[in-house]
């Protein structure tokens, strides 16, 4: 069986709907299942500064794309503490998950140059009340603070940014700013 890459949209772009799909030669392409997409979970760690909202994005290790703290679930801890703890070791985030998953989204995990594996995150809110200097991705992770629409616009993945799009009506204004983390 060999694992098929989806191509890329002309932007560069690809969403769940590209999928890779595993092909077999006894199986037509019309056919042929789509791979089912691996369980992980992330972190949109926000703060609020006065009445303004920020969200956190880091850069992947390889590539160097803006993306959010996510990982593989970890055994042991829920869903929301797993993502939690993805944001600590990857942007040095210490904060609260709150809430439910409030949303998901799919992108291709790249392997190796023509190997990749679908995956679909589901997506935590996580209020951040500090920013460390040291966390174990510091030197190979660079992190900064944009606003929910810039920060749709520098993620590369349309469901991702659907949700950056609508993080300020999902957040009530209710909730109190957060004492700043600087970063």
């Amino acid at each position: 069986m060999l694992l098929q890459i989806p191509r890329l949209q002309k932007n560069g772009r690809a969403n769940i709907r590209q999928r890779a799909q595993i092909v077999d030669s006894s199986v037509s392409p019309a056919t042929a299942p789509e791979a089912v997409p691996q369980a992980q979970v992330g972190a949109l760690c926000w703060r609020r500064i006065g009445k303004r909202l920020e969200v956190l994005l880091i850069t992947s290790r390889d590539t160097g794309r803006w993306v959010i703290p996510k990982g593989w679930p970890i055994a042991g801890l829920t869903a929301a503490d797993s993502a939690a703890r993805e944001a600590f070791e990857e942007a040095g985030v210490e904060g609260k998950a709150l809430g439910d998953c409030i949303g998901r989204y799919g992108y291709l995990k790249m392997l190796a140059p023509q190997d990749g594996l679908a995956c679909e995150v589901a997506v935590y809110p996580l209020q951040v009340k500090a920013l460390r200097d040291r966390f174990p991705e510091s030197q190979q992770r660079r992190r900064k603070w944009f606003t929910p629409r810039k920060a749709a616009r520098k993620v590369a993945e349309p469901d991702l940014q659907g949700l950056l799009d609508g993080l300020e009506q999902l957040l009530s204004p209710a909730l109190p700013a957060a004492k700043t983390a600087k970063a």
